[in-house]
């Protein structure tokens, strides 16, 4: 299990911190960045840390050059001011840090801040850093605050670890032990138990431990894991009203904006889902994650002038990030081709090829954008030639998001390439994660005037994966586990992204495990399907059972995670 899912424990109650334990920290050999663009509030901290005993300090001025430190050597304690400049503040650096596993849950985040109602936003955040110091402050106050910190990590590191490693089993097994052991952190051990089993898919466990939560006190992160737990268990409605209440009562609580979003959408009300965030942009307007939704929910619901302006935003924002992505250009792109302004679209493939140069991804989206231009253009022939191009790379698309595999392949059936579109289209439908997305698909062909192509090749595909998980299934009860493996990993590497497959070749890899004896490599590969498949479908209810039979097997073989 990634660690970047899981919330590093925040700041303790004054009632914590009267009983900490006594346990010493030598701050001498604590590491420390501090991430300030103003200087003399570089020097001050520093010299603030030395007095402190911690001599290990280095700079970062921009929330970028952070990023790139952090990513080159681990550090103990990140001490960040709120406003770091260039449109960027201290929590979406540390939501980027965490969602992109950057830095460990073992690593300290402590913000610095002079805005009194920071009080008010980290209290509605979903990622909160350890502690927030309001400015101004004394030497002796930030002192106290990092030795706090430090001897609570060390009640968690045991934790940690384990998440690290993706025993989330065992991790959950030492939360339930160290809230009796550290009864003055048990409301966080509390909540790292529930979001580890939201984490590992376990919707039902989570959902009582946050209403066992809820049942002694109303904490605003309690009542969105809770609604997070109801979402994950496709109770959209019951979610919904949990949501709209959080947001009702604070303003600033723009990760229940997310939430309601995402819960809006999931219901198929995209209108609405678009509605909340516009409202929670307003809010928070630099958050790049939201505003590439927006943008693409503006595209679905036609409004493609506010979906422009959006995803200008997104591709600005991208050129200065160590988390660009080319397909932000393609979907730029796509807004301009819906207002009929190709000009403006070619001008943005230029920009593409220009500040994208060296990804992964430029020549295939460049590809993509060039032909998605002919296409609007009535240049057939020249847009066929660019998809011609596109398919001739080494992945032939495959590493496109599947919301831009389906634009190729309205493409390809814009420009007669029948066969090559129907291979997309049912490339998209093998990993297809939902619903949705099998009848978003449908309607490209529905579009094309390929609808009884649609019906076929969703029966085709389920008749394949039934046969699949069928022959993988026999040849393990005739004990041919090799066979079985490598029946299943060979529909893995046809089907991706599909849950089932991922599911049945977990599976076959574990039962050789159990049968043939330990194998690390079949045990790595376990464990990163297992991984896949929870970023698929976090609350498939087959997800726990699966992870406590590969930790069983563990066990039973003596074997350290």
């Amino acid at each position: 299990m990634r660690a970047s899912r899981i919330h590093a424990r925040g700041r303790s109650t004054p009632q914590s911190r009267a009983n900490a334990p006594p346990t010493v920290i030598e701050l001498g050999t604590v590491s420390a960045l501090i991430v300030e663009a103003n200087p003399s509030m570089r020097t001050q901290l520093r010299n603030m840390l030395n007095m402190a005993g911690i001599t290990k300090v280095q700079f970062a001025v921009t929330a970028g050059v952070a990023v790139r430190k952090l990513r080159d050597a681990r550090y103990d304690l990140i001490l960040c001011e709120y406003h770091i400049g260039d449109g960027q503040d201290g929590q979406h650096l540390l939501e980027d840090l965490r969602h992109n596993a950057v830095i460990p849950l073992s690593t300290l985040f402590i913000m610095v801040t002079g805005e009194r109602q920071y009080e008010r936003v980290v209290s509605a955040a979903e990622l909160a850093p350890n502690d927030y110091i309001l400015k101004p402050f004394a030497a002796d106050t930030l002192h106290d605050r990092i030795e706090r910190a430090l001897v609570k990590r060390e009640a968690f590191m045991p934790a940690y670890q384990l998440i690290e490693l993706g025993n989330v089993p065992d991790a959950i097994t030492y939360c339930a032990e160290a809230e009796e052991k550290h009864p003055q952190w048990q409301l966080d051990f509390l909540r790292l138990r529930a979001e580890l089993h939201v984490a590992s898919g376990n919707a039902d466990e989570a959902q009582k431990l946050y209403e066992r939560i809820l049942s002694t006190r109303s904490v605003p992160w309690a009542r969105l894991g809770l609604a997070k737990a109801l979402y994950l268990q496709r109770r959209y409605a019951e979610a919904e009203e949990i949501l709209q209440a959080l947001v009702g009562e604070n303003e600033l609580y723009v990760d229940a904006y997310d939430w309601l979003s995402r819960t809006r959408e999931a219901a198929g009300e995209l209108e609405a889902a678009r509605n909340v965030l516009t409202n929670a942009m307003a809010l928070s307007p630099h958050r790049v994650g939201r505003l590439r939704r927006l943008g693409e929910l503006s595209i679905e619901t036609g409004d493609h002038e506010a979906a422009e302006k959006v995803l200008a935003e997104v591709v600005r924002k991208g050129k200065y990030s160590d988390f660009r992505d080319p397909e932000d250009h393609v979907r730029l792109l796509q807004a301009q081709l819906g207002r009929g302004d190709t000009a403006q679209a070619e001008a943005t493939i230029r920009d593409l090829e220009r500040s994208m140069a060296g990804l992964d991804k430029t020549r295939m989206c460049t590809a993509l954008s060039s032909a998605l231009v002919h296409v609007k253009k009535g240049e057939t022939d020249r847009a066929g030639e660019a998809l011609k191009a596109l398919m001739s790379e080494s992945d032939g698309g495959q590493s496109l998001s599947l919301k831009l595999k389906g634009e190729l392949a309205r493409a390809c059936f814009a420009t007669q390439l029948e066969g090559e579109g129907a291979q997309v289209v049912l490339d998209i439908m093998r990993n297809a994660p939902d619903e949705r997305t099998l009848a978003t698909t449908k309607n490209i062909l529905r579009e094309a005037g390929k609808t009884e192509l649609g019906e076929q090749l969703a029966g085709q595909i389920n008749t394949e994966i039934r046969d699949l998980v069928a022959e993988g299934a026999r040849k393990a009860q005739d004990g041919d586990f090799d066979g079985a493996v490598q029946f299943m990993l060979t529909a893995v590497r046809k089907m991706p992204g599909n849950t089932h497959v991922l599911f049945n070749a977990t599976l076959a890899l574990l039962k050789h495990i159990e049968s043939c004896g330990w194998n690390e490599r079949f045990a790595e590969q376990a464990r990163n399907l297992m991984e896949r498949a929870r970023a698929q479908d976090p609350g498939n209810a087959r997800l726990p059972a699966l992870t406590t039979y590969y930790y069983n097997l563990l066990k039973k073989f003596g074997i350290q995670p």
